[in-house]
């Protein structure tokens, strides 16, 4: 029996069933039938900019944007008639027309939207001809570079910069076929408000929009003899690399990665999941210093780089409310530079430090100047998790037959509190058990923290810590921290603790992870991560054995003056440039 809220339809002479008001476009993908399309974008508003997923409708309507048109009852649909292929066929063709013919030597060349659409269609030669429009690159950021020549208009970046992010940093420019998508001004993405976090680079169906690579530096630093190269991989690195070579999503293959860096030719291989213990360590110690002094309360994280840009352009009179902390990336990066060079013998300008980060705004972090002190980078380079599969795959390596191994000391050692931080929620549980361990002396009885977990935008709790009750808040994606710090702005009262991530779900769906934007296979990192974290005996930051003897031999203590020299930093009020 058809439930009483359902309606019947028919699809390609078959009937379907659809929900009354619902665009069609939906109904025929739960129907397993598919259409194509280039410019939607899940749970945002439909625009059918880009014309591709038309369907037949019988009768007088003819061809229709199926994103965009409403279900109604005694539908007759034809998806693939010859009239709906043939104009979507006109369509890749005429894009075409005014597209570049560089598809080889594309960093797109094989993930294409455009590509894999004129493949589908059959489209063999170039039936219009003329003129291409002839845009400048735009190279100006040290994370991003924008291609638009390459670019379709199909306006996905533009939409998820402003309605899922809240930074407008691109927009339409000009009007007819004089449109193109550009900066304010049209000045560059370094004179923008761009946060770097490559969200854009996502949802882009072609190569308008990449990660700066700094894949050739690395590659002539290994080929140097007068460097020791060393790398550290992020928490989420482990739990989405697989994918890429065919292995299920949320497989953890530490110990393949960690061999397939050293075959690289890495000299050592370390796993900024160490460095996170350290941070919380770190960030734990500062919360319980502002709550039992009086300090600037929320006190709000400081591991996502594009959210650290984001609060110094949007609300800088909050810039105080931001933990000191460097990120894990940074904290790893500065303890490569003077304690390993230190324990090692080394010149730190001998050292180039590599970092394997989820996130193209990492890349920006790396080039701040705070993070250069004496004019030595704490890290030298960043690559992207694709970038990473890009360069693995040029050496004939597949991560599927490599055999496991273990990252080196004095940075190989991790807890999986340091592990969890590349899910949102992740770095508000860690920091949690370890302040319970710090304000009671005691252990934080739950097994895990579950109001922190899941993919939802915003999360809050209320947590009894002794005598206090804790209110904490962890949001991922900026346009749910424009509402919060919005809320935080008019007044709001009873928060102590902000975690936010700048991309939605936090790292595990970061700028430089793999194109697909699937939200299963997002939502299989984060079990992946939490899977860890059940299975092991060591969840919690201060029972990290090496964190402590580095505190012994090295640091002194959390907050303490080497500590802060070392790791912590300064955040500023900024104009809308890099």
């Amino acid at each position: 029996m058809t439930d009483q809220s359902q309606i019947i339809i028919e699809v390609n002479g078959r009937e379907v069933e659809a929900r009354p008001g619902e665009m069609l476009l939906a109904a025929l993908q739960r129907a397993g039938i598919q259409v194509p399309t280039l410019c939607r974008m899940e749970g945002l508003l439909p625009t059918g900019a880009c014309r591709m997923c038309v369907v037949e409708i019988e009768g007088a309507r003819g061809l229709v944007p199926s994103c965009a048109f409403p279900v109604t009852s005694s539908l007759k649909v034809k998806t693939h008639s010859n009239r709906a292929v043939q104009a979507r066929k006109t369509i890749i063709e005429l894009l075409l027309a005014n597209h570049p013919d560089d598809c080889l030597y594309c960093v797109r060349n094989g993930s294409c939207e455009l590509q894999n659409l004129a493949e589908d269609l059959g489209v063999r030669e170039r039936r219009y001809a003329g003129e291409r429009t002839r845009q400048q690159l735009d190279s100006s950021s040290p994370s991003l570079v924008r291609d638009p020549e390459k670019c379709i208009l199909c306006g996905k970046c533009v939409r998820v910069c402003e309605e899922v992010q809240g930074v407008a940093a691109i927009d339409f420019v000009g009007r007819g076929s004089k449109t193109v998508i550009d900066t304010a001004f049209r000045q560059g993405l370094n004179m923008s408000t761009c946060i770097n976090c490559g969200q854009c680079v996502v949802v882009c169906p072609t190569g308008a929009l990449h990660e700066q690579s700094y894949a050739k530096e690395i590659m002539d630093a290994i080929a140097d003899p007068k460097k020791v190269v060393v790398v550290q991989h992020a928490p989420s690195i482990s739990v989405t690399l697989g994918e890429e070579f065919g292995m299920k999503a949320g497989s953890d293959v530490a110990g393949a990665l960690v061999t397939a860096l050293r075959r690289l030719g890495f000299d050592r291989v370390f796993d900024t999941s160490f460095s996170a213990d350290l941070t919380i360590m770190e960030e734990a110690s500062e919360l319980v210093h502002r709550v039992k002094t009086g300090g600037r309360l929320p006190m709000m994280t400081s591991c996502s780089p594009g959210w650290i840009k984001f609060v110094e352009q949007f609300y800088p009179d909050l810039v105080p409310n931001l933990s000191s902390c460097k990120s894990p990336q940074q904290m790893m990066g500065a303890l490569i530079k003077s304690y390993f060079a230190e324990r090692e013998g080394l010149d730190p300008r001998q050292i180039f430090s590599v970092s394997i980060m989820p996130c193209t705004a990492k890349k920006f972090e790396a080039n701040r100047p705070e993070m250069a002190p004496g004019g030595v980078s704490d890290v030298d380079a960043v690559m992207t998790t694709r970038e990473l599969v890009r360069l693995i795959r040029k050496h004939g390596l597949d991560l599927k037959d490599l055999p496991s191994d273990t990252a080196d000391t004095p940075f190989g050692e991790r807890t999986t509190a340091g592990k969890i931080f590349g899910a949102s929620g992740g770095v508000m549980e860690a920091a949690l058990r370890t302040a319970y361990k710090l304000l009671t002396g005691t252990e934080l009885e739950l097994a895990a923290i579950p109001a922190v977990r899941g993919l939802d935008g915003r999360k809050e709790l209320e947590l009894e810590i002794g005598d206090l009750k804790v209110g904490v808040a962890v949001v991922s994606g900026l346009g749910n921290a424009h509402k919060l710090m919005q809320e935080i702005q008019n007044g709001r009262s009873g928060l102590h603790f902000v975690e936010v991530m700048s991309c939605p779900g936090g790292c595990i769906a970061g700028g430089g992870q793999p194109l697909h934007h699937d939200t299963e296979a997002v939502r299989a990192r984060m079990q992946g991560l939490y899977k860890l974290d059940r299975e092991s005996n060591l969840r919690t930051s201060h029972s990290n054995e090496a964190v402590q003897r580095i505190y012994r031999e090295f640091l002194g203590e959390p907050l303490g003056e080497k500590s802060h020299a070392l790791l912590h930093t300064h955040y500023h009020k900024r104009s809308d440039v890099i």
